[in-house]
């Protein structure tokens, strides 16, 4: 644990909680006390003074009924006896519309004659008030006929509230010398009570530490005389004597290492030369593994060709051989127009039907040797693709057209319709041979697997530039597609469908070789069994153009 951190011992905690609860309690108390004390005193002094009041006015009834002031005022002048009266004014009242007007007063020596209380007689008499920051209190009361009970006037007396303070300073003062004195005994008391509480914790803290630094686990805590400290203590030696059960059998599982180390030691090092000449001898059939791999891969690519090629030639036969019959048929027809003509027996009918048999026959020768010529040039460039490894700038459109020529010889029997959709003007730099290498394995992958049992199947190819320097080669069929257990697998080698069958499994892996090694591109594969199959190919290309 860090030093820096703040942190709080159970004496200040103690003290801190005992301390506020009693000041919080104390204060609280005080305060009740100090208001239900200032409480008192006001009533005390509004009562003895609404007393006089009422004196005061049952005593002037009969003389302002009389009107004579001179007898009320020397009625008045017996308030000199009460030292805290400072000023007494009975008022006469008018009638409504006018205020009360005074009729006779007494001033206390000293104190001058109050004018302007008129107006506030009735205030005053609902509630008695404290002014001048509550030197005075006044007060008012009505003075009424005794016989008829109708008002004849008010009453308005002020008298000191000096004895009023001076009882409310003493009661603070004597509150606040009480709650500082509880406030010390309890703090005194607070002190002892937390001695008594955290001396036995901190006995049990200093235990642990000097058992902590000298690791003697055989020592034990003594116990206290309160009960849950009672408990720690047990507690704490519980668990010494479990770390001592521990330390002990530690130092005994140490000991059988070290025997077992020391006799693993041999074991280990023949281990050691074991697994090396092991390790050795896997990674050479590793090697072999690869090897034999490559072999088998690069026996698939050139089966493909090899297949091409018997398919172009048997092709090529058929324009070669029309082309051969119809020169066969040619020079029958020149000889006998050589014979009539060295006869002089030739005919203008017979030249012309000769003339229109050369015509039909040498269209004929021409177009089966046009035909012989773009199927060669088409399997020569496909060929010279498959087999090299340059790059080269073409036509995308036209190396797909090409690729479909070769293939022709393997689809014409079916009625499987393949659709190209890109640009006719887009040209790229790139290796022509792995993309003509994946779309063949891609076709009769589809041929073969996808449209087996189906009469007719659609295959769409949609390239396009995603960037400047990337082409996206999308491959859809709409087959069987490919189960969830194949395609999870698809791009391993050896994974087919056809095992036993002539299926070497091989093809997606070569297709996964070529876009990723050869072209540094990426595959993926979409499409659920029964719904088709879709590969997306993206892969760097340099010197794009299109005419857009």
């Amino acid at each position: 644990m860090t030093d820096k951190a703040v942190k709080l011992s159970i004496k200040s905690l103690f003290l801190w909680v005992v301390m506020s609860i009693t000041t919080f309690s104390l204060a609280v108390l005080s305060s009740l006390a100090v208001y239900t004390q200032i409480k008192t005193y006001r009533h005390e002094l509004e009562s003895n003074a609404l007393m006089l009041a009422k004196l005061v006015a049952r005593s002037a009834a009969t003389y302002l009924y009389d009107e004579t002031p001179e007898r009320i005022e020397a009625a008045l002048s017996n308030l000199t006896a009460a030292e805290h009266v400072l000023n007494a004014h009975v008022y006469k009242a008018q009638n409504k519309s006018l205020a009360p007007q005074i009729f006779a007063s007494y001033n206390k020596e000293g104190q001058l004659l109050l004018g302007g209380k008129e107006n506030q007689l009735s205030a005053l008499f609902m509630a008695p008030q404290l002014a001048d920051n509550g030197k005075y209190l006044e007060l008012s009361t009505k003075v009424f006929d005794t016989e008829t009970n109708i008002s004849l006037g008010w009453v308005y007396l002020r008298v000191s509230s000096d004895n009023f303070n001076q009882l409310v300073g003493k009661s603070i003062w004597l509150n606040l010398a009480v709650a500082l004195a509880l406030l010390a005994i309890s703090f005194y008391s607070a002190v002892r009570m937390q001695r008594i509480v955290t001396g036995p914790v901190e006995n049990i803290a200093n235990f642990l530490q000097r058992t902590s630094r000298q690791r003697d686990y055989s020592a034990r805590a003594s116990g206290s005389t309160i009960k849950e400290l009672d408990i720690l203590a047990d507690a704490v030696n519980v668990m010494l004597y479990r770390m001592q059960e521990y330390m002990q059998k530690q130092r005994e599982a140490e000991e059988q290492h070290r025997k077992l180390n020391a006799s693993l030691e041999d074991m280990v090092s023949h281990r050691t030369t074991a697994l090396k000449d092991a390790n050795q001898e896997l990674i050479q059939t590793l090697e072999k593994l690869h090897q034999f791999q490559r072999q088998i891969v690069q026996n698939e690519k050139m089966a493909s060709l090899g297949d091409m090629v018997a398919g172009v030639a048997h092709e090529v036969n058929t324009p070669i051989g029309l082309g051969v019959t119809a020169s066969t048929m040619m020079l029958d027809r020149l000889a006998v127009i050589q014979k009539d003509f060295e006869n002089k027996t030739l005919k203008a009918s017979a030249m012309k039907r000769f003339l229109d048999e050369s015509n039909e026959n040498l269209n004929i020768i021409y177009r089966n040797l046009n035909r012989a010529a773009e199927l060669i040039s088409s399997f020569k460039q496909v060929a010279v693709d498959q087999t090299s490894e340059t790059s080269r700038s073409f036509c995308v459109v036209q190396l797909v057209n090409e690729i479909l020529l070769s293939l022709q010889p393997r689809l014409k029997k079916l009625k499987h319709n393949i659709n190209v959709n890109c640009d006719p003007t887009l040209s790229v730099e790139t290796k022509a041979g792995p993309i003509n290498q994946i779309l063949i394995n891609l076709i009769m992958n589809s041929v073969i697997h996808g449209f087996e049992s189906m009469e007719k199947g659609t295959i769409d190819i949609r390239v396009e530039l995603v960037s400047n320097n990337k082409l996206k080669l999308v491959y859809t069929d709409n087959g069987k597609g490919i189960p969830p257990e194949i395609r999870k697998r698809i791009f391993d080698p050896f994974v087919t469908t056809k095992r036993g069958q002539g299926g070497s499994g091989l093809g997606m892996h070569l297709v996964y070789n070529l876009v990723t090694q050869a072209l540094n591109g990426s595959i993926s594969i979409t499409g659920e069994e029964g719904d088709g199959v879709e590969f997306v190919i993206i892969f760097p290309v340099v010197n794009a153009k299109t005419s857009e």
